[in-house]
């Protein structure tokens, strides 16, 4: 946590560009109850634009496909 911190802590005070991915939403970024976590949402909301992409999860996808044949080769086997 503090080496995410250290980094997120050092593009914001250099005023550098940062990207971040997650799949947490908005409110559990701005509403954090640990402070640790608080600490680097704030600046990274301070430093970046939200972009909201919506969509199928893939990898949920993969994973129905993965059991569904695994299950078909347990019982035909």
């Amino acid at each position: 946590m503090e080496q995410m911190f250290t980094i997120i802590d050092s593009r914001y005070r250099s005023k550098k560009p940062l990207i971040v991915t997650t799949n947490l939403k908005l409110e559990e970024i701005k509403d954090s109850p640990d402070l640790a976590h608080a600490r680097i949402y704030d600046r990274i909301l301070e430093r970046c634009a939200p972009v909201l992409f919506s969509g199928k999860n893939f990898r949920e996808e993969g994973a129905r496909a993965t059991k569904a044949a695994t299950k078909e080769i347990v019982t035909k086997g």
